[in-house]
């Protein structure tokens, strides 16, 4: 519930309870006597009692002011002028007295009597506070209904509706997908004109499946879709459907596909679509279906049911492909499957034109060197990039982002935030330098590696110390074995730099120890790279649910293969070692004025590394 709704609700409560305690107070009088019974017959009998209203069981009346001093106390007298506004009025309750009407004509005083109507007592005193709080319940309750689909709406479904022009967002901004973005195109023609297609026959396909990692554009796509096509799009999450409420999901589904087709044409859009379409017979509830498998089982039912004719599209998104039911996968359902891949450097640039539209960039910003220094990065991380250099610039007061601001934000996605509280002693400071101008070294002493971008000794992240970034010259697809075996050395240099220097070694080369090692095993097991053992491959591969197969947990080779792929492991290992040692040995000038020039500035860029190589040349 909103803070703002919260605020009434609470007010409400409050003024129902205010008001029926004014209703109670009100109805039902003084619930305490300011008169014994015998006082007022003392009264009565001296002559002090002005009239008389006779209840059924209270008395009430007024007195005589004057006198009253001596014969009842100062304190009395004045919660009687209290009660009485002025006048000296009391109430005492009645007690069964037949004297009483005689002893008031006798006394001349005027009396009467009051008529009490029970039915409108108890409709005031019971009836209205329960209608009060009856309607503040259904208050509540709407509220709640908003909120979460109510009580009596929980068969709903929780689609998101947008009209063609909320959506806001159109194909121009979808960048670096060309291949996926053109295979929707076809889609969005189908929706805006589908009798060019049913002339010959050709029915439109029911439902598209976008499949990628996780921040490649698979919703903004399909957002894209919509608002080309200026159609409806029912927006929601696969995890929208599954309740603990059996029947729930299913109910769901079919209001879902009930609005759907009275929108027609339009999208349905269904994100992680995985968290309902998981292969069936899987799940971890002993018995039969549980509530999820039931969903299912309705969207199945309902894409097969649904008029083709009336052009309603469903795109379903997922980076887990492997795990969807079989079922919901075969033609007439998803007919159609569209990869979103990462982006190459191309891709990358266009990405980030699209996200600097809106922001100011300076006219040193060179986007094609900051998509070559982000190799992997997908539309969401490009599109947090953008902000946190537009951040950082904010920051320091600039007017514009420069490309420096770019580089910090780089260098934060990539290493981490900067630790500048952990202050590192001298000896650890040197150790770094030297293990980073170890990598850096050979990475520039092999042909086939990754050229050297900056190297840092900055703590950033939780645990890294330093590190030594490198950016690829263009996008690769295949590695070749010598292409590997550079890599291989640049991850060993670190820790041969402080062997040469240090005759001693340090925790710090634990993650590069464990790359080199898994780089050489899938060398040897999955690339056939090993001359001993041929051309074998060793690891089984990972079979999916989409074939109905499951992995083999078990080996598939003997114990002497085994000692083998270890004896061959270790071979390449050392190997590499050696061919490091000896680059570094040859190379320990520029090693040292390296680790000397990182100990000075902490951080060395490409262009202070090629002076430096000027120099020691």
């Amino acid at each position: 519930m909103e803070p703002k709704k919260k605020n009434i609700t609470i007010w409400l409560i409050v003024i129902a309870v205010v008001a029926l305690v004014i209703l109670q107070s009100t109805l039902s009088g003084p619930h305490t006597e300011n008169l014994t019974y015998s006082e007022f017959i003392d009264l009565l009998n001296k002559g002090k009692v002005q009239n008389v209203v006779l209840g059924k069981e209270t008395i009430t009346g007024t007195l005589v002011s004057k006198g009253l001093e001596g014969i009842l106390p100062k304190a009395k007298i004045e919660q009687m002028k209290r009660y009485g506004k002025g006048q000296c009025r009391f109430v005492t309750a009645r007690v069964d007295d037949p004297g009483l009407v005689s002893q008031l004509e006798s006394a001349k005083v005027q009396f009467n009597g009051k008529v009490e109507n029970a039915w409108s007592s108890v409709l005031l005193t019971w009836v209205v506070p329960i209608l009060l709080f009856y309607g503040l319940w259904v208050f509540l309750m709407r509220g709640m209904g908003k909120a979460q689909g109510g009580l009596m709406s929980v068969g709903k479904s929780h689609a998101k509706v947008y009209v063609h022009r909320s959506t806001g967002v159109k194909f121009d901004d979808v960048a670096g997908i060309d291949e996926a973005r053109d295979e929707l195109m076809e889609v969005v023609d189908f929706l805006r004109d589908p009798w060019k297609y049913r002339r010959l026959g050709g029915k439109i396909p029911k439902g598209v499946l976008l499949v990628g990692e996780p921040g490649t554009g698979k919703t903004l796509l399909a957002k894209a879709v919509a608002g080309e096509a200026s159609v409806p799009f029912f927006s929601l999450c696969g995890s929208d459907f599954v309740e603990m409420f059996v029947g729930v999901g299913a109910a769901r589904v079919r209001d879902l596909f009930s609005q759907a087709q009275d929108n027609a044409p339009c999208i349905i859009f269904i994100d992680e679509l995985d968290a309902l379409g998981k292969a069936r017979g899987i799940s971890p509830v002993v018995g039969g279906h549980d509530e999820r498998e039931q969903t299912l089982n309705q969207l199945l039912t309902e894409m097969d049911g649904f008029d083709t004719q009336k052009a309603v599209i469903i795109i379903g998104a997922t980076n887990q492909p492997e795990i969807l039911d079989p079922a919901l996968l075969r033609p007439g359902r998803f007919d159609r499957k569209v990869a979103l891949d990462r982006p190459d450097l191309k891709g990358r640039e266009k990405i980030l034109k699209v996200h600097t539209r809106q922001v100011m960039v300076g006219p040193d910003v060179d986007l094609s060197l900051v998509a070559g220094r982000t190799p992997g990065f997908v539309g969401a991380d490009l599109a947090n990039l953008v902000n946190e250099a537009a951040l950082q610039a904010a920051r320091i007061g600039k007017e514009e982002i420069g490309m420096a601001d770019f580089d910090y934000a780089i260098d934060r996605l990539i290493g981490g935030l900067e630790r500048k509280s952990r202050i590192m002693n001298p000896k650890e400071k040197e150790i770094v330098a030297y293990h980073e101008a170890g990598h850096a070294l050979v990475a520039e002493s092999r042909p086939r590696a990754d050229h050297v971008a900056k190297i840092s000794i900055i703590p950033r992240g939780i645990a890294a110390l330093g590190y030594t970034q490198q950016q690829p010259t263009e996008d690769r697809y295949l590695m070749t074995k010598g292409e590997l075996s550079d890599r291989l050395d640049v991850l060993l240099g670190g820790r041969v730099a402080e062997e040469i220097i240090f005759g001693d070694v340090s925790t710090g080369a634990q993650d590069d120890l464990q790359r080199a090692t898994d780089l050489v095993r899938h060398m040897i097991m999955s690339y056939g790279m090993s001359e001993s053992l041929g051309l074998a491959t060793f690891e089984a591969p990972r079979q999916s649910l989409y074939l109905n197969v499951w992995a083999p947990s078990q080996k598939e080779y003997s114990e002497e293969t085994a000692r083998a792929i270890d004896t061959e492991i270790r071979k390449h290992l050392d190997e590499a070692h050696a061919r490091v040692r000896k680059t570094l040995v040859e190379k320990r000038s520029f090693l040292e004025s390296l680790a000397t020039l990182l100990k000075a500035k902490e951080v060395v860029d490409r262009k202070a590394l090629d002076a430096l190589l000027v120099q020691t040349q």
